[in-house]
């Protein structure tokens, strides 16, 4: 297995920083978790933040590509991105140097 660049560790390690916030976590558990997108206030909702609160993480989220936002007129609609499913595995594979097809 080839070394990743020093770009690619760069990319990974501020995925793992955005994902090693508790409340960060606990608003994409959430969103994965919808079967259509959610507004920022139905999050709000679930989750029992305020909305400055989920809006900032989220912002932080959306900057990695742990979330897609969409705005609708005054409505954000939020969706979790589906490559995270297979683009974080495979980070963890390459900085473990290991191979996913074993």
């Amino acid at each position: 297995m080839t070394a990743p660049g020093d770009e690619r560790f760069d990319e990974w390690a501020a995925w793992f920083k955005c994902l090693a916030d508790p409340t960060r976590l606990r608003i994409l558990h959430h969103v994965s978790g919808l079967d259509e997108p959610a507004t920022v206030g139905e999050i709000v909702d679930g989750l029992g933040l305020t909305q400055s609160n989920v809006s900032h993480h989220l912002r932080i989220l959306g900057q990695q590509g742990f979330v897609l936002m969409t705005t609708e007129g005054v409505r954000t609609l939020v969706t979790a991105n589906p490559l995270c499913m297979v683009e974080l595995p495979d980070a963890a594979a390459a900085i473990m140097q290991r191979d996913r097809k074993r």
